[in-house]
């Protein structure tokens, strides 16, 4: 007999039976309420949250009509917020790509490259800090690091407000918005950070599944669901409707004293604990969302579940650099698994199921 969570199956002993078998009981103990689903594999002390439908905007036509997500939705297409007027948001946050780039570092004025992959909107208002070192508390706080960062728009933000203002046809929109004429910083931002609110994940099929059409993932998908919140241990960190604890992470990616260095968190906090940490991305999207990491350079989903089955880098101090406070320390909860190969392929079929299609937007006419 086969028993998983109290419900037994006949054990079929030819290989094939045996493993519809299996789809068979994980489909009846997934097809119902996440509450009930079998425990996950969660450590302790780890606080964690059951994956989850994101919360939707009953009234979506009314929200996007509000004058300043219009607003802000324009500033967020003109490339008349950079110093050269050639840069706008969306040349890093680009729709058909899932609000990224597709690139290892983002590109910005006069094609210098950043310092870090380009983070995917989706869902930017349901994160309570931003960037991957979690260096802004808000939207409205991070708007003015691109704008004004050399190697982004280059833009002196006090000027912002001036030169747009130059701009009849952006009058009528901040009237709209704001109920009259002025142009400034503060409005300026505050428009952006309401329209990228406006940023959501379609619904995948595993929200489908969810919400009870329980035919929307294959057994092959929904046996890479059981083993995401078991043995391959993901929820410890993926976890919650974002699929991201919201917390900071080593790796073992921090590339120390080498070529590729960035030393994460640290660089916010100066904590030698946050020594290579860096803020767990959501997964939602994710197939759509390549490269990934931190620093972009890993383009094969496969490749990156290889690392995350042979326990990601565990590097190893030398005799100089045990005494080294800011030596970086893998996080504990990457540890080798016992993954094979059909598992493997489970694994990224329900990293499919949680990714949607980019939606289409209609890019607005600038003012002039």
């Amino acid at each position: 007999m086969l028993v998983m969570s109290g419900v037994a199956f006949t054990n079929k002993f030819d290989g094939k039976s045996m493993v519809i078998v299996l789809n068979d009981s994980l489909r009846i103990l997934y097809a119902q309420d996440p509450k009930n689903w079998p425990a996950p594999w969660v450590d302790a002390g780890v606080n964690w949250e059951e994956l989850g439908l994101l919360p939707r905007d009953s009234n979506l036509a009314k929200t996007l009509a509000n004058p300043k997500v219009i607003l802000g939705k324009t500033l967020f297409f003109d490339p008349r917020l950079s110093g050269s007027n050639q840069i706008s948001c969306a040349t890093c946050h680009e729709p058909d790509l899932s609000w990224g780039d597709g690139r290892t570092l983002s590109i910005g004025h006069d094609h210098l490259p950043g310092t870090r992959n380009t983070n995917s909107l989706l869902n930017i208002g349901l994160f309570k800090e931003l960037f991957w070192d979690g260096r802004s508390k808000s939207l409205e706080d991070q708007a003015i690091n691109p704008i004004a960062t050399l190697h982004e728009m280059n833009q002196e933000p006090p000027a912002l407000g001036y030169k747009l203002s130059k701009i009849e046809g952006y009058k009528p929109l901040f009237e709209a918005a704001y109920g009259d004429e002025r142009i400034n910083l503060d409005r300026i931002v505050d428009a952006l950070a309401t329209f990228q609110r406006t940023i959501r994940s379609r619904k995948s099929r595993f929200d489908e599944f969810i919400e009870g059409r329980y035919t929307r993932m294959t057994d092959l998908e929904i046996e890479g669901l059981h083993l995401f919140r078991t043995k391959a241990r993901c929820i410890n960190c993926h976890n919650g409707p974002l699929m991201s604890d919201q917390k900071y992470h080593n790796l073992g990616l921090t590339y120390y004293g080498r070529k590729y260095e960035d030393l994460g968190r640290y660089l916010v906090t100066e904590d030698p604990e946050d020594v290579g940490k860096f803020r767990t991305p959501s997964l939602r999207d994710v197939m759509r969302t390549r490269p990934w990491m931190h620093n972009g350079l890993f383009d094969e989903i496969e490749g990156i579940l290889n690392m995350y089955i042979a326990g990601m880098p565990q590097p190893r101090p030398t005799e100089a650099q045990k005494s080294d406070p800011l030596f970086p320390k893998t996080d504990t909860l990457l540890k080798p698994l016992d993954i094979n190969q059909h598992e493997k392929k489970a694994l990224m079929a329900f990293l499919e199921a949680i990714t949607t299609s980019p939606t289409r937007v209609e890019r607005p006419i600038l003012p002039k």
